[in-house]
């Protein structure tokens, strides 16, 4: 539905360049080529740091992340080599196993790219997948604005690099495969105004289930927003007197659609659906507390980190974490697409206003929402209640993070730069001191938000003990192995060792623990239990995790070493192992001497293999042979 230049109806798309006999646009495909070699450029740029070593640099600012999804990938090659299940496994997380479908599987990633895992490791599809999922956001939104909202290819361009690259989608790119798949929305928003097509509610309906199976196993969270902004902009588009008539007309064709996809989506994703809400080990909320994860009001006005404003130190600290600054528009910026909306509302048509205010309320609601139940304002919290407080404990709402809310409104943004740059490129905005300063206020506010390259770091290397096999003489057929400390968001090491040797194929290992969002130990009989972030911990690998991460040591006890007894058994542990390095976040260093004494007072000397120490762990025996 576009909102430019006069159309025949008020939801037709915009003139552009002359048509040729053949039905195409001259030359379209060399913008669009052009513009899609920018977007691998810039995405590349982004990525570069990983690209240089990736299988020893990790992104610094989610190093947990990194190897979540890096271990997604090697168990997708396991999952077509062995014919396992794509949504659950017990090899994360023994004996209890995790449910996949309630955590973000990314399955057609991982499936897809088999073969580049199997031949070069899950570390190559990682960064593989995050560098075409920036430069595929781009691109796609640029095919989507090209096609509906404006005639100049130069302006669709501008704004279509803005949305695959804007502040929010680069803080993801810190580990996030799911979140940078913001290809998605504009793919399925295409596919969505399709289907009014009168005669093609069948085949629109059967591309638009497709679309919804495959946009559930990327990106399920961001696909549920981009639903709900899709219903949102329909109802509002639709109540436009300028419009009524349109959307009467187009009732009947779209439902019809609408039915061809629930049959569809609902036929390909019931299992994973099933698995989602009812499966084995599934929980409810996220693990992550939605007060906390919500968007602070002034950081629609600040600027990113990762920017050339933060690169200058005009970055302000408001954001959750460094993986969560979804807003950060800065206030040009925002400015600027306010009076993009007066501007472009008071030169349309009846109709394209009716469709600009439906943007525009999109973009204002999910505004509302980022902001979670209560409002902060430079990290002060407003005690008075925000429309999600009414909303947060209902199915979906409840497992969705607030802060991320703000991401609809970078897509808002895209469509109002792209009309406003249209105005400008095409001169209907005549030139003079209004033209010259709506330039100048569009360099204003997209020169501070050029991008930075994603912050990388060394990790620890995959010790010759894993690479080589050894580790098969001390763990039988089914047999559960862990490095030291235990694999958690914060230590990931052993996850990401188990994902090669998943690419790898062949006999595979168990591991205790991980990095998943899973439930917590405890609840109510018959009733679901809440998320939290990994498994629940156990003495023995508390007491490991407080010597790697803090340094904290004390001698063990004979009591410490019945509960490591008890726990070694309940996780059906063959060995440990201590590598030469561990990987800490944000290059922070483990104390890997504290682990050593902590393993060895506990479990007795190990035993040099390779390039690690190794403990067997003779089962109903005290961990201490003395």
């Amino acid at each position: 539905m576009s909102v430019a230049a006069p159309a025949p109806a008020a939801s037709a798309d915009p003139p552009s360049e002359p048509v040729t006999t053949s039905g195409r646009r001259p030359r379209a495909w060399r913008a669009h080529l052009t513009v899609a070699l920018i977007a691998l450029a810039l995405a590349g740029y982004v990525t570069h740091g990983l690209w240089a070593d990736p299988y020893r640099h990790v992104l610094s600012d989610n190093v947990g992340d990194q190897a979540f999804f890096e271990w997604l990938m090697g168990y997708g090659y396991y999952t077509v080599t062995h014919g396992a299940d794509p949504f659950f496994t017990d090899l994360l997380n023994t004996p209890l196993g995790v449910n996949l479908a309630a955590n973000t599987s990314i399955t057609v990633y991982t499936v897809l790219l088999t073969p580049l895992t199997h031949l070069a490791g899950p570390q190559v599809s990682f960064v593989t997948v995050l560098t075409l999922n920036l430069a595929g956001s781009a691109f796609a939104w640029y095919l989507f604005l090209r096609r509906w909202l404006v005639g100049n290819a130069g302006a669709a361009a501008v704004a279509g690099l803005f949305c695959g690259f804007a502040p929010g989608f680069i803080s993801h790119a810190n580990g996030h495969l799911n979140w940078t798949a913001g290809w998605v929305a504009p793919v399925v928003i295409w596919q969505v105004l399709k289907l009014r097509e009168e005669g093609r509610w069948l085949r629109n309906g059967i591309k638009l289930g497709l679309l919804l199976a495959i946009g559930f196993s990327i990106a399920a969270e961001g696909l549920f927003y981009t639903a709900l902004a899709s219903g949102i902009f329909l109802l509002i588009w639709s109540c436009a007197k300028a419009v009524r008539h349109e959307a009467r007309a187009a009732l009947g064709t779209v439902l019809r659609a609408l039915g061809v996809t629930a049959v569809v989506a609902g036929t390909l994703l019931g299992y994973p659906l099933y698995m989602h809400f009812a499966g084995p080990q599934t929980f409810s909320g996220t693990g992550f507390n939605q007060k906390y994860f919500a968007e602070d009001l002034g950081a629609y006005l600040s600027y990113p980190n990762r920017s050339l404003a933060g690169m200058i130190g005009l970055h302000k600290d408001l954001a959750p974490n460094r993986t969560e600054e979804t807003s950060f528009f800065g206030v040009p910026m925002v400015v600027l697409m306010v009076l993009a909306f007066m501007l472009l509302r008071n030169r349309v048509a009846p109709g394209r206003r009716a469709t600009l205010r439906a943007v525009g309320l999109v973009g204002l609601i999910f505004a509302v929402l980022s902001w979670g139940p209560r409002l902060f304002i430079n990290k002060h919290q407003y005690s008075f209640p925000l429309p999600y407080a009414a909303l947060q404990h209902l199915p979906l709402f409840d497992s969705a993070l607030p802060v991320r809310f703000s991401l609809v409104v970078v897509g808002v943004f895209g469509i109002l730069l792209a009309l406003l740059l249209d105005e400008l490129i095409s001169r209907r905005i005549p030139l003079g001191a209004q033209h010259g300063a709506l330039c100048a206020a569009v360099v204003v506010s997209l020169l501070p938000l050029f991008p930075l390259p994603v912050r990388v770091q060394h990790r620890s290397p995959e010790p010759a003990f894993i690479a080589n096999g050894t580790w098969k003489r001390y763990v039988p057929e089914g047999g559960t192995l862990s490095a030291l400390p235990f694999a958690l968001n914060v230590t990931a090491d052993g996850q990401r060792w188990q994902a090669y040797t998943m690419a790898r194929g062949g006999r595979q290992f168990r591991i205790p623990g991980g990095y998943f969002l899973g439930p917590q130990a405890e609840g109510e009989a018959g009733r679901k239990l809440e998320g939290q972030i990994g498994a629940p911990q156990r003495a023995t690998d508390w007491m490991f995790l407080r010597a790697a991460w803090w340094g904290y040591v004390v001698q063990a006890t004979n009591a410490d070493r019945a509960q490591a007894r008890a726990d070694f058994a309940y996780w059906g542990l063959d060995a440990v192992f201590l590598p030469a390095e561990i990987t800490g976040s944000d290059h922070q260093t483990l104390f890997r001497d504290a682990l050593l004494t902590t393993a060895t007072d506990l479990l007795g000397p190990p035993e040099r293999v390779d390039d690690v120490l190794v403990w067997r762990i003779r089962r109903g025996v005290d961990p201490v042979d003395r």
